[in-house]
């Protein structure tokens, strides 16, 4: 019986282990910011343990003590008193250096965060709305703005700079592998600085309660190598391709006349609204909805179709097409690369 028992605990723990890793998770670390807090959170939970344990042992000792046979309980002993009281005096001591100690490390970690991004080689400004992530590459020169949505690209193994605020309600931008969680709040700027150590993909969560799609609030990190990164950042900065095919040339005259524009932009077009995700490119992204779905012909088509039956609440209103229309404009979004 005792080998059946052994096995299933260490299943157990293994299963409970595994939420210890992947690419949301804060004990997961793959930057200097997110080891720092994983590092923390292993301090502060193993002295937290040690110091439950001894409590459970201060309340359990006079229990045992008591028990014994002839001990008398009203009889007062000045000697063992005035044990009892440098006992406790000690241990009032001891949580207050504890207390100090991990004070000192907070202050020391908060330090060591506010460093990352004294040399940041790149500044995005993360706009949170209802229930999607717009993303603005800031630069020197207005040419080389670039406006996109839900993925952030960044250059592997450098520091970069993250602007945050809202143009709704309050929204919370986290990366456990990567940072800790930060607050976006209507009118006003926070920064919170990140780094990917190596390249990767790192999922990000809205994790602050910001209506009904709140769960459906995910966005991506990808961490490139710099020569991969620039290219990515060069192809976004150009406008949209011309329609490849008869039916994608049909699709952008459908867009351009349907309520589409009003909402979206699409580069090198007159379509050019601020309201919704920038669709220049949006056939190079991984996923859509704010990562709701992978980004595939199909998932394109159902999010057209039927954005409200995909993310209810959303703002993206139903489109009244036919069949020949939504599949003309799926072939012209699917060629936004």
């Amino acid at each position: 019986m005792k080998r059946p028992a052994s096995v299933a605990f260490a299943l157990c723990v293994l299963l409970l282990l595994q939420g210890c890793a992947g690419w949301q998770s804060a004990l997961d670390p793959k930057g200097p910011a997110a080891g720092e807090l994983a590092w923390l959170i292993w301090f502060f939970t193993a002295l937290c343990a040690v110091v439950w344990v001894l409590v459970m042992i201060a309340l359990a000792a006079p229990l045992v003590m008591r028990s014994r046979p002839g001990d008398e309980p009203l009889l007062l002993d000045e000697a063992a008193e005035r044990r009892k009281m440098r006992v406790v005096a000690s241990a009032v001591g001891l949580t207050a250096i504890i207390l100090i100690g991990l004070t000192l490390l907070s202050f020391f970690a908060n330090r060591t965060l506010a460093a990352i991004g004294s040399e940041a080689v790149l500044t995005i400004r993360v706009t949170g709305h209802q229930w999607w992530w717009e993303l603005r590459y800031e630069d020197a020169t207005p040419s080389r703005i670039l406006t996109t949505a839900y993925e952030i690209h960044i250059p592997a193994g450098e520091p970069v700079r993250l602007l945050l605020t809202s143009t709704d309600v309050i929204h919370s931008f986290w990366i456990p592998s990567l940072a800790g969680k930060l607050d976006l709040i209507p009118g006003h700027m926070n920064v919170l600085d990140i780094k990917a150590d190596k390249p990767g993909v790192y999922r990000g969560q809205c994790a602050e309660f910001c209506g009904a799609q709140h769960a459906n609030m995910g966005t991506f990190i990808i961490a490139e190598p710099r020569p991969k990164f620039d290219a990515w950042l060069n192809d976004q900065l150009q406008p949209a391709g011309a329609p490849a095919s008869g039916e994608a040339k049909a699709g952008a005259d459908l867009f351009l006349k349907r309520p589409c524009v009003m909402c979206h932009r699409i580069g090198g077009t007159p379509a050019g609204g601020t309201v919704a995700p920038d669709l220049t490119h949006i056939a190079s992204r991984k996923t859509l909805a704010a990562g709701t779905l992978t980004m595939s012909r199909g998932n394109l088509a159902a999010w057209i179709a039927d954005p409200q039956g995909i993310k209810p609440g959303s703002h993206m209103p139903v489109a009244d097409l036919n069949g020949d229309e939504l599949n003309a404009i799926v072939a012209y979004l699917e060629g936004l690369k």
